[in-house]
């Protein structure tokens, strides 16, 4: 592991005594640079989503390069699949990580809602454009839950504007012969996380969420298997369920049992038996995420029965603070969190979210916690996930921003196609399919910037080539941001250290 920073957080017991260990950073980052303007990045964060949306724009859309596009999805299986987003740089709508975005915005908004002023009105707008998709997804036809819209093979030979997609729109779905837990568990996660977000503002929307979440949970419950399993390559490489589904189930009844209080589903949870201690929280690995969230009973509320989670939380912030006994985690001399080469950042952001919420609810009740002999306390947290959400915005190496629109510097040349192609209003005819390949070849900077979007992030020499075609780390995503929003609206509202 590179040593890079970890100031004044982590405190050793040295029986009887206890003493403080001051490790000074190489860069001694934490004194000698003002913060970033975490507001502007919040409101931008959200401003993102805006570019992704499939299905027809509403006329307050301020990415004007964008227009409405996917019209017919849904028609193949004469139903209505229109909206959602797509998930990255392509024209394609995969639920599996379009669910787990929903899941984390709706989890940022319920975390941090408070402190986001009038950015929690565009949380709400850019959860319900997924919502409302994800519940035609689940309600469009008995015993089948849509999974998916558009060949992603026949997309990703293309290089066209949403707009103009002439790929086929394939529809795709898991049912009690072709099972889904994974995909289904997620689903449900994100509508039951979303109830709760509209509970108070739009209640009746709010009992159709989490009524519709309930019957989507018991599908995943009641028809056992890997949506990979199902659908193949229509689905993998690009989001296989590596993980299993097991970490779904357990994910998305945390989140009914959160938003019904109703012990059937930590019941369930306790009948899956013990789940992975893993060092990492994503789109396909939830256990991380779902031992924070059940952690939160235990730590907030001194209840007994979710101590084994609050374990778990534990032992993954261990394994992820750089100088805690058990940390596996690697950073960057410049001080990211580096844990895989593609698309890095999503893991950074979605780690970042956790370290920050848990450590909001250590602040509350002023618990601490051990790492071997280290005692642990609420900013050891905060320091490492403030030094990620600054890294991000452009306290590193290069001085680069991640956040493209955000500072002066930042990437360019994303792989993205309706940001790299000229738009509807510079030009009206269709690019075809191999039209926009002149476009993805030169130099030039994309046309239209796609404010917000977090790209994949440099590598583990803190190295960013900004070229349109190393996707691993110029595509940005709707799950990278989606874990961001929490983070950036804890420090938007001053909290630190």
């Amino acid at each position: 592991m590179k040593s890079y920073l970890q100031a004044n957080t982590i405190t050793r017991m040295a029986s009887p005594f206890f003493f403080v260990f001051l490790l000074l950073s190489a860069l001694s980052l934490e004194n000698t640079y003002a913060s970033p303007n975490y507001r502007e990045a919040l409101s931008k964060s959200l401003l993102f989503f805006q570019g992704q949306r499939s299905g027809r724009l509403p006329g307050d859309q301020k990415l004007s390069w964008r227009s409405s596009s996917g019209l017919s999805d849904g028609s193949s299986a004469h139903v209505d699949l229109t909206g959602g987003y797509y998930d990255a740089g392509d024209n394609v709508k995969f639920n599996f990580p379009m669910a787990f975005t929903t899941t984390m915005l709706s989890w940022s908004s319920l975390e941090y809602g408070k402190k986001m002023g009038s950015e929690l009105q565009n949380s709400r707008v850019a959860i319900r454009w997924a919502t409302d998709y994800l519940l035609k997804c689940a309600r469009a036809t008995p015993g089948k839950l849509y999974v998916g819209v558009g060949d992603p093979n026949g997309d990703h030979k293309c290089w066209e504007r949403p707009e103009d997609m002439d790929t086929p729109r394939t529809v795709y779905s898991v049912s009690s012969s072709n099972p889904g837990s994974d995909v289904a568990a997620e689903t449900a996660a994100a509508l039951a996380a979303s109830s709760m977000v509209f509970r108070k503002v739009d209640p009746k929307y709010s009992r159709l969420l989490l009524a519709t979440a309930k019957k989507v949970m018991q599908f995943a419950i009641q028809y056992r298997g890997a949506y990979s399993d199902s659908l193949s390559s229509s689905v993998c490489p690009f989001y296989c369920s590596y993980s299993g589904y097991k970490d779904e189930l357990v994910w998305g009844a945390a989140w009914l049992h959160r938003a019904t209080n109703d012990p059937y589903y930590t019941n369930f949870i306790k009948s899956l038996g013990g789940g992975d201690q893993p060092d990492i929280f994503s789109w396909d690995n939830k256990y991380a995420g779902a031992y924070v969230l059940l952690s939160r009973r235990a730590v907030l509320n001194k209840d007994n029965n979710f101590e084994p989670y609050k374990q778990a939380a534990e032992n993954f912030m261990c394994k992820i603070l750089p100088n805690s006994p058990s940390s596996s985690t690697k950073y960057t001399k410049g001080g990211l969190m580096y844990k895989l080469p593609q698309s890095n950042l999503q893991y950074v952001t979605s780690i970042t979210f956790l370290l920050t919420t848990y450590a909001k609810y250590m602040k509350s009740t002023k618990h601490t916690f051990n790492c071997g002999n280290s005692l642990i306390v609420p900013n050891a947290l905060i320091n490492l996930s403030k030094r990620q959400v600054d890294y991000i915005l452009g306290v590193n190496p290069l001085k680069m921003s991640y956040m493209v629109g955000f500072s002066s510097n930042f990437p360019k040349r994303i792989h993205h196609r309706g940001s790299s192609l000229p738009s509807r209003a510079v030009r009206s005819n269709s690019l075809g399919c191999n039209g926009g390949f002149q476009s993805f070849r030169t130099q030039n900077p994309n046309p239209n910037i796609l404010t917000g979007a977090i790209v994949g992030g440099p590598n583990q020499n803190d190295e960013y080539p900004d070229q349109r075609d190393d996707y691993t780390r110029s595509e940005p995503a709707t799950y990278i941001n989606a874990a961001f929003v929490g983070p950036l609206a804890y420090f938007a509202a001053g909290r630190s250290p």
